[in-house]
């Protein structure tokens, strides 16, 4: 079963945060990610910048618009994601446990099953 476990950032727990605790969390994710390879649970990983740096698409009148915002009112933003596929839905929340992020107070990892990819329902 594939499951997409994501990071929710809140940029001022972050600030708060030391250097050490930073690359504490760096580091985790590195040990993480090689579990995972060896597992052969990870399909893909990736971080993304903060929301400054988006931009949001929309059409109007057949023609691409493309703006700075408006943004969604929120706290937080998505900073990443870890595709994953593995046995079910315990493993998936065993997994993200691992998540260094998940030990931290105010930021957030969630857990959410894969309903279809490439135009295949998943079981």
């Amino acid at each position: 079963m594939k499951f997409l476990i994501s990071m929710h950032i809140n940029p001022a727990v972050l600030e708060s945060l030391t250097e050490a605790e930073m690359a504490a969390i760096g580091d985790g994710h590195g040990r993480f990610i090689e579990g995972l390879k060896e597992s052969g649970e990870l399909i893909t990983t990736q971080a993304l910048v903060d929301p400054s740096q988006a931009v949001v698409v929309s059409v109007r009148n057949g023609q691409p618009v493309v703006s700075d915002g408006p943004f969604l009112e929120a706290k937080e933003y998505l900073g990443g994601f870890y595709l994953v596929d593995c046995a079910d839905r315990a493993r998936a929340i065993e997994l993200a446990a691992q998540i260094p992020d998940a030990a931290i107070e105010g930021l957030g990892v969630e857990v959410r099953q894969v309903m279809f990819a490439d135009g295949v329902l998943e079981a």
